[in-house]
Order: structure tokens, then sequence, then C-alpha cells
């Protein structure tokens, strides 16, 4: 429905022709930007009321799990979610906002887009098993292991405070006689976390837009295929910027390996697409401050990095 409603606005409305450049990439901006907005608000309602359900002591426990095993449940959590990078964000507000440890919700929001249902399925079919429960433990090592070392950084001073609290889960938790009191708490909640970020989702997603459309395929595939012991980095550091769904991603990664491309390298650049974006980072900026934007990135980048090398030199077991 939302498809067709985005083609009918830019085909029909704006009378663009279908199917060229332009086209397409108005009808990727407006699908996502509602869809986004859309998900953002009921997610947030939907945690909100949810909240009003949990005891403060019984939250400050399952946020604050000690020696990182809260670190390990938020990256389970991310990845059983089927969201891609943008589409994760509103749970981490969420959960930011009522006190979670920042190292925590990292783990999910990195976790969260690199695994899910339907690219697992994916996977299965392109590369087997083997390569898919590789791809399945590298992405949750990447996402327990960066929220662990960004969680005892204490980076929470970078923090915009009005989107993300520092404060203690629920201290301001109001009383609720009934349940449309809460219902009315979850919709408080999410129309205020709406009003200050959809301007945010709106430009992110313009810059995904233009990416996903005009950045040439081919020729990333050649500068990737041609850079020898340096594929892997310079593989991810491509992957970073670009925004594109997993289903569209792994066909990718596929490519590239057939191509010659070693696994890890074809892997990293899926990864690294699926986890950081622009539009992510333009999207984050209303809840924190760029230096913490730019350690997120770097840290989550260094570690897609490093799994790369290590799927490379496991090529020879993992493709047998």
């Amino acid at each position: 429905m939302l498809l067709n409603f985005s083609h009918w606005l830019v085909v029909d409305l704006l009378r663009l022709t279908a199917g060229t450049r332009l086209a397409e990439t108005l009808e990727f901006f407006v699908y996502d930007v509602v869809k986004i907005n859309a998900m953002l608000f009921a997610l947030i309602f939907v945690i909100g009321v949810m909240r009003s359900f949990i005891p403060i002591e019984k939250m400050k426990r399952w946020m604050n799990l000690p020696g990182g095993l809260g670190c390990v449940v938020a990256a389970v959590f991310g990845a059983i979610t089927p969201f891609c990078s943008c589409s994760s964000i509103p749970i981490f507000l969420s959960f930011m906002k009522a006190g979670a440890p920042l190292g925590v919700m990292f783990s999910f929001l990195i976790t969260s887009p690199i695994i899910n249902e339907y690219l697992v399925v994916l996977m299965l079919g392109s590369f087997g098993w083997k390569i898919t429960l590789a791809y399945v433990v590298s992405g949750l090592v990447i996402g327990i292991t960066s929220g662990y070392i960004l969680g005892r950084m204490h980076l929470e001073k970078y923090l915009v405070e009005d989107i993300a609290g520092t404060g203690a889960p629920g201290t301001h938790m109001p009383v609720f006689s009934s349940f449309m009191s809460r219902v009315r708490f979850g919709l408080a909640e999410a129309k205020a976390v709406l009003v200050k970020i959809w301007l945010w989702v709106v430009i992110g997603v313009a810059i995904g837009a233009f990416i996903h459309n005009f950045v040439p395929e081919k020729a990333i595939q050649a500068v990737i295929a041609s850079t020898g012991i340096f594929s892997v980095p310079i593989a991810v550091l491509i992957g970073v910027p670009m925004y594109g769904s997993c289903a569209a991603i792994v066909p990718v990664a596929v490519v590239l390996f057939e191509k010659g491309v070693p696994l890890g390298t074809a892997l990293a650049f899926m990864m690294a697409i699926a986890a950081l974006s622009l539009p992510e980072a333009v999207m984050l900026r209303r809840a924190m401050k760029l230096p913490l934007i730019l350690i997120f990135f770097g840290i989550t980048t260094a570690a897609i990095i490093v799994i790369g090398y290590i799927i490379n030199a496991l090529q020879g077991v993992l493709v047998i």
C-alpha cells in the first residue's frame, strides 16, 4: 500500500516518468520518510506503554546486568528485530529516554541492522549455512564488543539530554490510574520525540535516496576487486556512508564474492552498509553530539574491518 502511494504521488500526481532515476529516487524518499516516521511513532508509543507497566527497580536490573551481560542481551534482542540502521533508531531513542546504559543500547543499535530474519534466509540460499552462521556470530561479536567498549568510555556527556535522558529509568514516571492513562502517556512520549526528530529523518532519508539511486554499483565492485590486501578497509569505508536494505545488500555481496573478492571483504562491505549509514548519522545527530557519533562509527568500523580479515583467513574452511 505504501509503495503504491509513493508511486502514485511521484508518477501520477507529479507526472514524472516511471522508471527514471529521478522518479525512483523520489519514490524511495517518500516511501522511507513515511515508513520511518510511522515506525518511530508506533514503536515509541508501544515502548512507552510497556514502560508504564514495568517497576523502576526491575527496569534498572535489566538495563545494568553486570560484566557486559547487558550488551549480550541487547545484541541478541537486536538480532531478532527486523530493522535497518535507520529503523532501529526509534527503539534506541526510547530506551535512552528510559535511562538505559549507553553501551548496552549501542549493542542493540549495531546488531539490529546487521542481523535479522530475512537477511539470514537470503544468506542461507546464497551462501549456505556455514557462511551464514559465521556472519551471524560475527555480527553478534561486533555488537557486543563495540557496545561494551563504548559503554566503558563513559561518553554520556555527548548525549542531547532532551532526547536521551541520562537519569535513572522511570525517575519521572507518573502514577497511572487506568490503561487509557498509560495509552495517553505512550502517545505523548511518541509525539514529543517525533516532533523533535522528524526533520532529521527527512534529511537523512534524502541523502540515502540519492546515494541509493545515483552511486554506480559497478564502479564500487571494480574498486573493491582491485585493492588486494587493503580490500577490507576500503570496502568498509565505501560501505559506511551508503544506505540500503538487507534484501538489496545480499545480492551485491554475492556478486562481489563470485567475481573473486575475498569472502570476508564481501561480508564486511555488507555489514558496513547494514550497520552504519550517512542517513543514520544525520538522524542520530538529534540525539547525540558529533564527537559521540564519530566515536561510535569509528569503533564499529574498526570492529567490522577486524572481522573481515578474520573471515578472509577462515575462507578455506567456510567455503568447503
